[in-house]
């Protein structure tokens, strides 16, 4: 069946998952339906400690066995080490055809691939998967499907009861003995704990693994007590040096520099530039440049910022320590100076579905008016992809991506017209994971591209000086530099699919085909 981003997705998929195709982004606008709730253990009497020795005590506890779902969230990024020691022991309890539900997985968590090889995680849900983890799936390892999910739409499925959490792991920089998390005030501090709250409140058993057990009350909380079974302390949760690593940190590189200039100047010629707009800005090297420079010309005009959303970086915080932004709305924080902002009585914390969850009665991301993102593709549809690279290999994630650029006034993607010698701007993506409609804006080194959908900043934008030219423009001029890339070659079998926010299914992602090579030609196959 064809879906709304022209897309094939295979009848078997449908009937496997249950799931429609997508059907645009207003498909389910208006639509109502119950929250799905988690069984509750009452407390009336206790010995006021929920402290239990081990993860392994914990595990039996919680009562797992085969084929349960465990989730995790991503707040340490790289340095992350709960989801390896929680699956260490589940794998040598001899638990068998695990659901990891998570927020991400990354790099951190390559040591649980052998864990995928041998049955023992058989289905992986989560934004998207970096490292080896997205190689083993890309390569037929994984033997159910991995579900990749923006950060709303993971919250629309856990509250929905699509998914259901068995257990759920918070890792709590610090915790009380009566379950009471913080994302702050230990010696492994993330900040927040902004998409562990969905799991905190509608798991069965929800499980907080902390470094620093701190005195009850440890208030104010920001997962509370009233929602967690079992309490165990470690020696370390986390490495919060290496939350900021990769695309999350600033650039020098000229290139960014200059497309963060254009966008810049772009969001100030726009109709939205004015006293009191929201912003959001994603973790690219250009995108946090972007920050820098809007700041500058803030301050020049004498203009504001109401809210800022994030994931935040420190130019974003900056903007709140300078008085240029009223308020900062926290998901997720990118580094350090993000963390230790948390503490500054304008820095809110929200939960990630107060932040994107298509399915309440209104999300954050509604009442945005610029989102800065990045892409790995984007093709002359103005489709984007986020997960998976040009070689056919899961490699990103699609966190809130889909999710703000529908529902901000106007989208703008940075990305340089080629990676290397890859074409970035392209006829057809490998992988919807953002659907046309919800881009606004292109902008490369080689110009900017304007959606023909948007004829009012295209009207808006005709007497500013800046590179402007078509998508298909850009396209050619890749394609002129590099050469038409070779599609890449997949096999017959799905490994994973690529969900709307809205549950419906964007794209599927096939097995990549085996490199072979032949003595005969020396050629590659």
């Amino acid at each position: 069946m064809i879906n709304a981003v022209g897309r094939e997705i295979p009848e078997e998929i449908l009937k496997l998952t249950g799931k429609e195709v997508f059907q645009g982004n207003d498909h389910f606008d208006g639509r109502e339906f119950r929250v799905h709730g988690p069984k509750t253990a009452c407390v009336i009497n206790s010995n006021g400690s929920k402290l239990e020795n081990s993860i392994h005590d914990v595990l039996v506890k919680c009562g797992i066995r085969d084929g349960m779902t465990i989730s995790f969230h991503h707040h340490f990024r790289d340095g992350d080490y709960i989801v390896n020691m929680v699956m260490e022991e589940i794998h040598r309890m001899g638990i068998r055809d695990i659901t990891i539900c998570a927020s991400s997985l990354g790099k951190a968590h390559d040591p649980i691939v052998p864990y995928i090889e041998d049955g023992t995680i058989t289905n992986i849900q989560s934004s998207g998967v970096r490292g080896k983890i997205g190689e083993a799936i890309s390569n037929g390892k994984l033997k159910g499907l991995a579900v990749m999910r923006s950060h709303g739409g993971r919250v629309r499925a856990i509250v929905t009861g699509e998914t259901q959490i068995d257990i759920a792991f918070i890792g709590a920089p610090t915790c009380d003995e009566y379950g009471n998390c913080r994302g702050i005030g230990g010696k492994s501090n993330c900040g927040v704990l902004s998409y562990a709250m969905v799991d905190a409140r509608h798991a069965d058993r929800v499980v907080a693994i902390t470094d620093c057990l701190v005195p009850f009350p440890n208030f104010p909380a920001h997962i509370s007590m009233t929602q967690v079974d079992y309490v165990v302390q470690v020696d370390a949760i986390g490495d919060p040096e290496k939350i900021a690593t990769g695309a999350a940190k600033p650039t020098t590189d000229q290139r960014k520099l200059m497309m963060a200039e254009y966008c810049t100047q772009f969001v100030i010629h726009s109709p939205y530039f004015k006293d009191g707009f929201s912003y959001q800005t994603g973790v690219g090297g250009a995108s946090i440049a972007s920050t820098i420079s809007l700041a500058r010309e803030m301050k020049k005009r004498n203009i504001r910022m109401r809210f800022g959303v994030g994931g935040l970086t420190k130019p974003m915080c900056d903007l709140l320590i300078n008085g240029q932004v009223d308020c900062l709305l926290d998901t997720q924080d990118f580094d350090l100076d993000a963390v230790e902002s948390v503490k500054d009585l304008h820095h809110f914390r929200i939960s990630a579905g107060e932040y994107a969850n298509p399915f309440n009665k209104g999300a954050v991301v509604n009442k945005l008016d610029f989102v800065i993102l990045a892409a790995l593709e984007v093709d002359v549809n103005f489709n984007c992809n986020v997960v998976v690279g040009s070689d056919g290999m899961i490699t990103g994630a699609q966190g809130g991506h889909p999710d703000t650029a529908a529902g901000a006034k106007c989208a703008i993607v940075i990305t340089p017209l080629l990676q290397g010698r890859i074409p970035v701007i392209c006829t057809e993506v490998t992988t919807v994971t953002t659907p046309g409609e919800s881009v606004d804006v292109v902008i490369t080194d080689y110009g900017i591209a304007i959606n023909p959908r948007r004829q009012d900043l295209i009207e808006a934008m005709k007497d500013v000086d800046l590179p402007f030219t078509s998508i298909e423009e850009l396209r050619d001029t890749a394609y002129a530099i590099s050469g038409v890339p070779e599609r890449v070659q997949f096999l017959d079998r799905v490994v994973g699919i690529i969900e709307s926010r809205d549950g419906t299914i964007m794209d599927v992602v096939r097995q990549i085909k085996p490199f072979t090579f032949s003595e005969e030609t020396g050629d590659g196959q």
